[in-house]
């Protein structure tokens, strides 16, 4: 897909002027989101992507345009594990709500530079060495396996070796008074647990990208496409933080999802591989891996929400 350089700048021109928007203007400093406004700008950032979406299908063609849809779907299936991090973090360091924002607004501003770069290093190294691909699918297969097996329901950031090794080198005044990174006392510069929480959110996104992107790039290798699709998923991450932040410990069965989406996608990866070297006359499209995506994310979401009910029917009946 040829696009012209100023697509490009008129694209990151938008980003920087709806953040700047997000921080000045749709959240007021100290404010809590309501669920009602955190759905209502949840609702607006999917839309942007469709219409997005819909751009790219009038100048590129439908194909380019189902590459988004599947990348960004994919990049927001994908990012839910970001939000169950979001709320240990908080929980964690006694972050309360009307200071969150903040915090999320630096990260995801991180989230979106680390990921370019992710993009662009990634695609380069797959224009260059093919045989890559194979590597990606057999990791995102034994990724998802192994996830799906994983128990990791008492996380306990007390044994976090990241957080360990910040608060060994780094001066911590355990203040969440006020939303300061930084604060200064008697004369010398403390770090506060707003920091320490940005840089850990920040380094588990680099962790997720290591899965998300490669993941991406099984979609479609066109960086405009994985650049733009992932962008749109990282920037509708806040509000849908603060919309879902209550119903997400409901959704147990999630984890299961993004591990059959991971290992799909693997195997997705290797099979058109292999098709390609064998002139195999099979190929797993993108349609076909946004009906997965889309389907085990419905089966997770209601599943959980049937297992909730019962076990408060069972649990009201005793």
């Amino acid at each position: 897909m040829e696009v012209n350089i100023w697509v490009w700048v008129g694209f990151f021109a938008f980003v920087i002027a709806m953040l700047v928007l997000d921080l000045t203007v749709f959240n007021k400093k100290g404010e809590v989101p309501t669920f009602k406004k955190s759905l209502l700008q949840t609702a607006a950032w999917i839309a942007l992507a469709f219409i997005f979406a819909g751009g790219v299908w009038y100048f590129a063609g439908s194909g380019h345009a189902i590459d988004f849809i599947t990348g960004y779907l994919l990049e927001e299936s994908l990012s839910m594990d970001n939000l169950f991090i979001f709320i240990l973090v908080f929980g964690f360091f006694g972050i309360e709500a009307r200071y969150q924002h903040r915090v999320l607004f630096w990260g995801v501003f991180g989230a979106v530079v680390m990921r370019v770069l992710f993009i662009l290093g990634g695609a380069a190294l797959l224009h260059k060495f093919e045989w890559l691909m194979y590597l990606f699918g057999i990791f995102l297969v034994y990724t998802g396996i192994k996830m799906f097996f994983n128990k990791n329901e008492d996380q306990n950031l007390d044994d976090s070796k990241i957080i360990q090794v910040l608060r060994k080198f780094l001066p911590v005044k355990d203040d969440v008074s006020k939303p300061h990174f930084i604060v200064k006392e008697n004369g010398k510069h403390y770090v506060t647990p707003f920091l320490i929480a940005l840089i850990f959110i920040e380094l588990s996104d680099l962790l997720f990208a290591v899965d998300s992107i490669p993941a991406v790039l099984a979609v479609t290798q066109d960086t405009f496409i994985v650049v733009t699709s992932n962008i749109f998923a990282v920037l509708g991450l806040r509000s849908l933080f603060f919309a879902l932040s209550k119903l997400l410990p409901m959704f147990r069965y999630i984890k299961y999802a993004l591990a059959g989406i991971l290992a799909f996608i693997g195997a997705k990866m290797l099979i058109n591989e292999a098709g390609k070297m064998f002139d195999w006359q099979f190929e797993i499209s993108n349609v076909t891996s946004l009906v997965v995506i889309i389907g085990l994310l419905a089966i997770a979401i209601i599943a959980s929400i049937i297992k909730t009910r019962w076990e408060d029917e069972h649990n009201q009946a005793k």
